[in-house]
């Protein structure tokens, strides 16, 4: 891939969406699915995919080591099958789930879109259920039966 290719990738998905200022999530490189920052990009190291972090939000003090477990179940469980993962931003305290896009014939701006908006959910999920949860909920989830588990 190269910027042209991943231009008219992202111009797809702005016209798929949109979102009518192109040039400014091509400057960015970042756009907002459902309250979700979303960064889109492709790397020099592995020009055969794109990428999107999408920024699920930020583990409250004192849970993060639950997080980590958490996120590691999800991992094995659920995203390995997706090209996704989750982890920890070292720098925010931020969950991001980093989902890597393979490029194909196929990947277009409508099969993007139709992504984010799946991984929109997923992170209402984990916003709603783990990162703003009451202590006493949160103390649930740690039971250990994982019906915190959305496949």
């Amino acid at each position: 891939m190269n910027d042209e290719h991943f231009s008219r990738i992202v111009t797809d998905l702005c016209n798929v969406i949109g979102l009518p200022d192109v040039d400014h999530v091509l400057r960015t490189r970042t756009i907002q699915v459902d309250g979700f920052e979303v960064r889109i990009d492709y790397f020099e190291n592995d020009l055969d995919a794109i990428y999107t972090n999408f920024h699920f939000g930020t583990v409250t003090a004192g849970r993060t080591l639950v997080i980590f477990r958490l996120m590691l179940e999800a991992n094995l469980l659920i995203y390995a099958q997706d090209q996704a993962q989750l982890g920890l931003d070292t720098d925010t305290g931020g969950i991001v789930l980093v989902l890597r896009l393979p490029i194909t014939n196929e990947l277009n701006g409508e099969v993007i879109a139709d992504l984010l908006a799946h991984y929109a959910d997923h992170g209402r999920y984990w916003r709603q259920n783990i990162i703003e949860s009451s202590d006493e909920m949160f103390e649930g989830i740690l039971s250990g039966d994982y019906s915190w588990i959305r496949a």
